[in-house]
């Protein structure tokens, strides 16, 4: 019984609907595309580097209130940062950082009914970037809130990802960090 090269080597060929572009960098518009996410602007997925800032921003203020009240003590700073990021999340759809970076979390199916309600009610010329999503997306609430907390405090499901460039704890979750 013979294996097939192709299937054995075909990671080694990128993400799944990745191709080169004019530019030579791999175009990762298909995965989000799959997701029903526009490309760009609001509702679209957000940069890592934006969610980079958030994180640090988040991480920063997490070890200030350690620094302050726990003498710097890591498990404090890991549970301030926690506890913070499950209930903001939860509640509120954004953490501090997020904030800065423009940035929010939602559940992947409010996003993708917010996109698709705004492309019934404007028509067709709506699905432009700039036409932005209707109101605010609810925040996803405290179960898949904590859900995600836990795996993103956990790192390893943070940072790895799927081909749609969300990662691991934001699958199990069912959300997505989207730009506001």
């Amino acid at each position: 019984m013979a294996a097939r090269r192709g299937d054995i080597g075909s990671w080694l060929e990128g993400a799944p609907g990745g191709g080169a572009s004019e530019g030579g960098r791999a175009e990762d518009t298909t995965a989000r595309r799959d997701l029903g996410l526009p490309a760009t602007g609001p509702g679209s997925m957000a940069a890592l580097g934006r969610r980079v800032v958030g994180i640090v921003v988040d991480w920063g203020l997490a070890s200030l209130i350690s620094a302050a009240f726990f003498g710097r003590d890591e498990w404090a700073t890991l549970a301030i940062f926690g506890v913070s990021t499950a209930v903001l999340v939860s509640t509120l759809g954004t953490t501090i950082g997020h904030r800065v970076a423009g940035i929010q979390v939602a559940r992947l199916v409010d996003v993708t009914s917010a996109l698709g309600e705004r492309s019934v009610r404007r028509g067709p010329a709506s699905a432009t970037p700039s036409a932005g999503l209707p109101g605010t997306l609810p925040p996803p609430g405290p179960v898949l809130g904590l859900v995600r907390t836990v795996l993103l405090c956990l790192v390893i499901p943070a940072v790895v990802w799927d081909g749609s460039g969300r990662g691991l704890h934001d699958v199990a979750a069912g959300t997505v960090i989207v730009r506001r």
